[in-house]
């Protein structure tokens, strides 16, 4: 499985592609950071972080892309910023067929370093360790990309289960109609 993950942000977009399946040593076959300047106009800053996803796209072919779950921050302002461009990544997968899947800040840690509330240093050292890379990548936002796809890998068998499941149940339950009122209570309240 190959899966481009997407640390979502219009300043530093960060971009990392992981292949391999669950159960098996991880291979990094890029990492990077799509920048655009702070004082550029926003539609320019979301053109240039779509063209930036696009090269990434072309260039590693992702069967998945995972991409950072958008959560309430007190900066307004940051949260639309990542927000704009998690909806970029999210349009350039969906234009090309791409499955996308949303992954929550805490999910990604809990499934790279075994704890939901790791801090930015022990989620770059674990991807370090899992990819057997060098040192980790910088910035962490490049970090934060790659534990996005190690998370997807890992937790997509599971997920896919579970749907499957959900699925089979339905098919397998029949669907329920209203009945109809009885004769009995549908005469209540009426006198000869």
């Amino acid at each position: 499985m190959r899966v481009l993950g997407v640390d979502p942000g219009l300043t530093r977009c960060g971009v990392g592609v992981v292949e391999g399946v669950a159960g098996r040593p991880l291979t990094m076959l890029g990492v990077g950071v799509v920048r655009t300047p702070a004082d550029a106009d926003l539609g320019h800053r979301l053109v240039a972080v779509e063209q930036g996803l696009e090269q990434w796209l072309d260039e590693h072919r992702p069967e998945f892309v995972a991409v950072e779950r958008v959560f309430s921050q007190h900066n307004v302002r940051t949260v639309m910023g990542t927000a704009q461009a998690s909806a970029v990544a999210i349009l350039c997968a969906s234009r090309r067929g791409i499955p996308v899947a949303l992954h929550t800040p805490s999910e990604v840690k809990a499934a790279v370093t075994g704890s939901g509330r790791a801090d930015k240093d022990q989620v770059g050292a674990m991807v370090t360790r899992l990819l057997r890379l060098d040192a980790p990548p910088r910035p962490t936002d490049a970090a934060d990309a790659l534990a996005l796809a190690i998370c997807h890998i890992w937790r997509a068998p599971a997920q896919n289960r579970l749907q499957q499941a959900v699925a089979a149940h339905a098919a397998r339950t029949p669907p329920t109609t209203p009945r109809a009122p009885s004769a009995r209570h549908a005469s209540k309240g009426r006198t000869a």
